[in-house]
């Protein structure tokens, strides 16, 4: 696996230096860079995501993807910068009732696990726990700004830049960016604290969004802001 895994990562690197040429000499990979009034949206990282024996599960979290957000939120507590939690879950999860609040989506896929009668599928993973003051949101659809009060709450208090941290990269993480982009915001995704569950679709994922949505900058790199950013005077 581990030699499938280095012959997976070789072709990526091939095709993104192949794209990357493609997108610089038309424009893109611009940056957008940080701004002055940060927030950390934190996309399902709800147990059906991060523990073991869901559909939904995803890699390298307890390597990876906690220790970083652990990071995030520490530094993000110490400056009182907000924090939002998203999780998605469904109060009707019969697909043959005709109020089912699924919309279409579990013609797809198995979204009906998010069953809200359970909490425990669909409770934000004890390891990052919310504090007190901190967000957290029901989301019915894969971006964190759809149907939900994401966007009017930031505004209103002042947000300009949006670390946006979670699983998956090739969808509920992907789709929040390309709203908040939409939506006016400066979009950060932060690559160690992003997760999929198959390989090769964070990669990839993250070149595209860099070239199109935001910036994909390491942790090292946001910490660095999060820590800065008030005595900035740019």
């Amino acid at each position: 696996m581990d030699r499938e895994m280095q012959d997976l990562q070789s072709r990526l690197e091939d095709a993104f230096a192949a794209a990357s040429a493609i997108y610089q000499k038309r424009g893109f990979q611009r940056r957008i860079g940080f701004g002055r009034k940060p927030a950390l949206v934190i996309v399902d990282m709800a147990n059906a995501w991060t523990r073991p024996g869901y559909p939904f599960t995803c890699e390298k979290i307890e390597e990876q993807l906690i220790p970083a957000h652990l990071k995030l939120l520490e530094a993000c507590r110490e400056h009182n910068f907000p924090v939002v939690f998203t999780t998605t879950c469904f109060q009707v999860v019969d697909p043959d009732n005709p109020n089912t609040d699924m919309g279409l989506w579990h013609k797809k896929i198995p979204i009906e696990v998010a069953d809200y009668s359970n909490e425990d599928i669909w409770a934000i993973d004890s390891r990052i726990a919310p504090i007190k003051g901190e967000q957290i949101m029901i989301k019915k659809r894969a971006s964190a700004f759809h149907g939900t009060y994401l966007a009017g709450y930031l505004r209103a208090i002042g947000v300009d830049t949006i670390l946006v941290t979670g699983v998956t990269a090739s969808a509920c993480v992907r789709a929040t960016i390309t709203d908040g982009i939409a939506d006016g915001f400066r979009t950060i995704a932060v690559r160690e604290a992003i997760g999929d569950r198959i390989p090769g679709a964070v990669e990839w994922n993250l070149f595209d969004i860099d070239a199109k949505f935001g910036d994909v900058e390491s942790v090292d790199s946001c910490l660095a802001y999060l820590n800065t950013v008030n005595f900035r005077n740019d």
